[in-house]
């Protein structure tokens, strides 16, 4: 690849100086290694990638931005959000609340309860997943509930440990 011969390994280590994130990193010192006689198809053994990934990380710096512009990826934006920043913000503070205080007969919050209160207060549909992200977003997490029998008779444990002493912690039978 005769597109890396105009790029020096000082430049290369100059701008590995100034990125701070993972791919740029790797690209950078894959130029490098590269360039001090790594072939592409090692490289693409180190970084556990397909040897046209390799020539493509090396493409990227045939180009007239700079190295730290060259190797670092564009600005993804992503899907617009469904609720407006002020509606997301209602929604996070009303999360922060019992669902009985705005109207819903429920003890907490559930992704599925989300999904419902979202839809009829602001008109938008989401996933379950969606809507466990929008609770995770403001700040809520996940408490899986604690089970305890219903008719359970709370002096069982000590009778039970009691027993087990004076068999010596041996199982028998009563």
């Amino acid at each position: 690849m005769d597109h890396l011969d105009e790029i020096s390994v000082e430049e290369l280590q100059d701008a590995l100086d100034n990125v701070n994130e993972k791919k740029p990193t790797q690209r950078l010192l894959a130029a490098i290694a590269y360039k001090s006689g790594v072939t592409q198809t090692e490289l693409a053994e180190w970084y556990d990638v397909q040897r046209r990934t390799i020539y493509s990380w090396l493409k990227r710096l045939d180009t007239d931005e700079s190295l730290e512009q060259a190797v670092s990826d564009d600005k993804r934006t992503g899907r617009k959000r469904k609720l407006s920043e002020l509606q997301q913000e209602e929604f996070e503070e009303t999360v922060h609340y019992p669902p009985e205080e705005v109207g819903i007969d429920a003890s907490t919050w559930t992704p599925a309860l989300a999904q419902e209160y979202l839809e009829e207060t602001y008109g938008v549909e989401y996933s379950i997943p969606s809507c466990r992200r929008l609770l995770k977003e403001a700040g809520l997490s996940y408490q899986k509930p604690r089970r305890s029998a219903a008719e359970a008779d709370k002096d069982e444990p000590e009778a039970f440990h009691d027993e087990l002493k004076k068999s010596g912690g041996k199982w028998t039978p009563p």
